[in-house]
């Protein structure tokens, strides 16, 4: 069992000391410097305005709870999918209230104007 198992042991042993020994690299070679706007953040070329500490829009939380919610439901699908017809009658009525629930959330966030930015 170990000859099957050597290769990968090796390719992980490999990798671990390639990560450690690049990490190293970077702390002896690496250029330090503290000068102006080095500990600035940076946002795409774009000079940060106001202050970290101003509230965010509750806009950008549930567009986020939202690409949670839907990328939960198609990663629950694909097995689905894949084994519906071995399921039958009681997998077609599992996934319709699964998907049922969805659609509640859907519309409730529809409703509530989740999608408007304006």
């Amino acid at each position: 069992m170990f000859e099957t198992f050597f290769p990968i042991l090796l390719l992980l042993g490999f990798a671990g000391i390639l990560a450690v020994a690049f990490a190293l690299l970077s702390i002896l070679l690496g250029r330090r410097t503290r000068l102006g706007k080095k500990g600035q953040p940076y946002e795409c070329g774009v000079e940060p305005v106001g202050s970290t500490k101003d509230p965010i829009p509750v806009k950008f939380y549930l567009v986020a709870i939202s690409f949670i919610l839907f990328d939960i439901e198609v990663i629950f699908l694909y097995p689905w999918a894949v084994v519906s017809r071995d399921l039958g009658m009681y997998g077609f009525w599992a996934i319709t209230i699964f998907v049922g629930a969805i659609l509640i959330g859907y519309l409730y966030e529809l409703g509530r104007g989740a999608f408007k930015w304006d």
